[in-house]
């Protein structure tokens, strides 16, 4: 592994030990097997090819880049759509498989501010917000602020993970007790 995923990013903030397990000692998490994962992937590639040609004027939308894998020394992600704003600036904007119910998932967040600093290193242009359509609610748009410190919050967490592989640390477990009733890793986390 020569770049972290905002999946990555997103274990780490979840519980540090996901790192520990899954790349230090190589358990795999089979995530693939969930639904959601799976049903998420088809959307995806459903929503690329439905709106090639579509621009969302609304929310200042001059050109877009569709399907974006972009990478730097530290991160890589693929972006559902790479938006050019009539301010000079630019935005994600990912597509969720999703119904949305008045709350912003904190892991909607973190992908966003990955996503934004890719862009900024790979377009040379100022990232402040982003956007997530929420399939399952009728398409609804949610615009999410970003600032410089979310996005130096997700390097941060990067030299964390590699901290982490590195050394062979073996990190606290996260500390909301609440997120181990459903971890993949459960059986073998020692609290």
């Amino acid at each position: 592994m020569t770049t972290l995923t905002p999946s990555h990013i997103i274990e780490y903030l979840f519980c540090p030990r996901f790192t520990y397990f899954e790349y230090v000692l190589g358990i795999p998490q089979h995530e693939d097997k969930y639904y959601k994962v799976i049903k998420g992937r088809e959307v995806h590639d459903e929503k690329l090819e439905q709106n090639k040609t579509y621009l969302r004027k609304k929310i200042g939308v001059v050109n877009k880049y569709l399907d974006q894998y972009l990478t730097n020394t530290w991160l890589r992600g693929r972006i559902d759509e790479v938006l050019e704003l009539n301010d000079g600036t630019m935005a994600p904007l990912d597509y969720k498989f999703a119904e949305f119910k008045d709350k912003l998932f904190e892991t909607y967040k973190i992908q966003q501010y990955c996503y934004a600093a890719l862009i900024e290193e790979n377009f040379g242009k100022e990232v402040n917000k982003g956007f997530i359509v929420y399939i399952r609610s009728n398409h609804h748009l949610l615009e999410v602020p970003i600032s410089s410190e979310n996005k130096a919050q997700v390097k941060q967490c990067a030299e964390n993970i590699w901290k982490i592989i590195d050394s062979n640390f073996y990190p606290k477990a996260t500390k909301y007790k609440k997120r181990c009733v459903d971890c993949t890793y459960r059986n073998i986390c020692i609290k």
